[in-house]
């Protein structure tokens, strides 16, 4: 039985109380929420590379990927997840963070990732996953061993990363089955309080597959899902799935017809920041100029947005600027006006405002 602390009635010690549970859990599990010390909050975000996707994640203001959270990038092949995995790497680095990369497809190189702005002389990690175990025990002893560095764990991919099971066993689907699913709902759990409290994020990429059913509701409602079983849907605070239109319209041709890019659709599958099923589109280059280019979109998510801030008269658009004037313009000289930078703030102002409260609006 633990020590008998007299007292007055109501007249708790919560500071005292505090300084018992988190001696006996062993961490920090116990916080005062009135003080700003909420260990469940997100206080800092980082920037996926889509602008639009930033201010589409969250109903409160611009965002990206939480930290302190686990973040699922899923996507059809060929839909850019690597290539935006590296871009959020280089925007973590630029804040300060640490970025420990879990390679299982060796898709990554260094040119490829400093294509991407990515420093990978410091603070930066290439790790081989190797095994699912493996990749969860170092995110667990990273955090373990240095508790007052920020990381970003980016998983490339979970779906191809072998449980040690699978390694050692034969061909057989049969005698694996299951095995990462249970994995995962057992180390989650885990990792979601340190991760919290460390101001780690982790990002796991992953691959949609067909949904293969014979419920033809089923099958046009959800289309496609994500591998690696209940857990990850259920501790993923965000749920970013990328898809691309099937026509070749949707392809980025270089100058001599090579494919360079694409553009991709983005929807938030899964958001405890209040924007479920809100989606944008952008383009993924990879060719010489690797990642996101998505001002172009910009334009389309301001007119969707229904801001009063926007006006259209046939094949004309008017926008307001932020120094009290007016700009009017057509849709094909968006990018040459961008340029200019007063116009460009005042895009960059609305995006922050409009097409956030108009997200919040849709969900409302």
């Amino acid at each position: 039985m633990g020590e008998v602390i007299k007292m007055k009635p109501g007249k708790i010690d919560i500071n005292e109380m505090k300084k018992k549970l988190n001696k006996k859990a062993g961490l920090e599990v116990a916080h005062s929420l009135g003080n700003g010390n909420d260990p469940s909050s997100v206080v800092d975000w980082i920037p996926t590379g889509s602008r639009w996707l930033d201010s589409i994640i969250s109903i409160k203001g611009m965002a990206g990927i939480p930290i302190g959270k686990i973040t699922e990038l899923a996507g059809l092949s060929g839909t850019g997840k690597s290539y935006m995995a590296a871009q959020i790497a280089a925007n973590a680095q630029k804040k300060g963070i640490f970025v420990v990369y879990f390679d299982a497809e060796s898709a990554v190189d260094p040119e490829f990732l400093q294509q991407s702005g990515c420093n990978v002389d410091e603070n930066f990690l290439y790790y081989q996953a190797i095994s699912v175990e493996k990749v969860l025990e170092s995110i667990e002893m990273l955090m373990d061993t240095y508790p007052q560095q920020r990381f970003l764990f980016i998983w490339d991919s979970i779906a191809a990363t072998s449980s040690e099971k699978e390694l050692e066993s034969d061909f057989n689907p049969q005698s694996t089955m299951a095995v990462k699913p249970r994995i995962f709902s057992k180390a989650f759990p885990k990792l979601t309080i340190p991760l919290a409290n460390n101001q780690c994020a982790l990002l796991l990429i992953n691959q949609l597959k067909t949904n293969i059913t014979t419920n033809v509701a089923e099958a046009m409602t959800t289309p496609y899902i994500a591998p690696g079983g209940k857990a990850i849907e259920y501790f993923s605070s965000l749920r970013v799935w990328l898809t691309g239109r099937k026509s070749k319209a949707s392809y980025i041709y270089d100058e001599v017809g090579r494919v360079v890019g694409s553009e991709v659709k983005a929807t938030i599958q899964k958001s405890r920041f209040g924007s479920l099923k809100a989606t944008c589109t952008f383009k993924i280059m990879w060719g010489d100029g690797v990642g996101i280019q998505d001002e172009e979109s910009w334009f389309t998510a301001i007119k969707l947005s229904g801001t009063d801030k926007l006006k259209q008269s046939g094949a004309w658009y008017t926008i307001e600027l932020n120094n009290g004037k007016s700009k009017k313009f057509q849709a094909t000289n968006w990018i040459k006006l961008l340029q200019d930078k007063v116009f460009k703030e005042s895009v960059l102002e609305i995006m922050d405002d409009a097409v956030v409260r108009g997200i919040k609006l849709e969900q409302d």
